[in-house]
């Protein structure tokens, strides 16, 4: 117990005042726990696990847990700010600078998110649209959303574990965040592998090939998309097979 307790450099003290302790306390479980859980959610949760898809289309659980939990990050990340400013850029570490780059790329975020463009689709006041259009700017603002997504989320943990060695932070400490990264990144294998990452567009409006977003490749490294191989085009005609039945 004394060893877990224990500082991780035993030349260094462990001694860190309210600010700096609430500090860390924010940012690790704002980037630490929320926002890599909010992305595995975005990412493979679009279709739920009892959800009888493509027939049952556009499950809103990813889409508000992801945009709540961010939210929730930026409302952390903030408070975690506002603590330790204002800061001395003479004196600033690498864990200051990566910090704020962090931050920046929360920003980034949201200003893309707000700027995603319009939905669209049989489902919305209008058919046509970004999104179910698949207009150039939306197919830009999906890579540059997942590609500084997957990159502030490294960068943060950089970051965490940069602060964390600054604070001479508890040995406990270092093997909670590190099993918990390590679960996380199982979770993600493991999901990646049983193919769940269903294509955003398909999991909202179905595999029928006369809408428009289904004529191209699907976005995004792994992503599944019926219809690109043989078993898929047959899922395809066996769906629309189903819908000109009921009609």
């Amino acid at each position: 117990m004394d060893w877990l307790l224990a500082p991780i450099d035993p030349t260094r003290a462990h001694e860190v005042g309210f600010a700096i302790s609430w500090h860390a306390r924010s940012m690790v479980l704002a980037w630490g726990v929320l926002a890599p859980l909010a992305v595995i959610i975005a990412r493979f949760f679009k279709v739920m696990p009892r959800q009888d898809w493509p027939r049952e289309l556009d499950n809103q659980v990813w889409w508000r847990s992801h945009w709540m939990g961010q939210s929730l990050v930026v409302g952390l990340s903030i408070f975690g700010l506002a603590l330790v400013l204002p800061s001395d850029l003479a004196t600033m570490s690498l864990h200051n600078w990566l910090g704020y780059l962090v931050l920046v790329g929360a920003l980034l975020q949201v200003v893309l998110g707000l700027c995603r463009g319009s939905k669209g689709g049989p489902t919305d006041t209008q058919l046509r649209g970004h999104h179910y259009d698949m207009t150039p700017w939306r197919r830009m603002f999906e890579a540059l959303h997942k590609i500084i997504g997957y990159a502030v989320i490294l960068l943060a943990i950089l970051t965490i574990t940069l602060g964390l060695w600054k604070a001479n932070g508890p040995v406990w400490m270092w093997l909670v965040l590190a099993i918990w990264w390590t679960t996380l990144l199982a979770v993600f294998v493991m999901m990646q592998k049983r193919g769940m990452a269903v294509d955003t567009y398909q999991a909202i409006w179905g595999t029928d090939p006369h809408h428009p977003g289904n004529q191209g490749p699907a976005p995004g490294w792994g992503v599944r998309r019926l219809g690109e191989t043989e078993e898929g085009r047959d899922d395809v005609r066996r769906h629309r097979g189903d819908r000109v039945r009921s009609h």
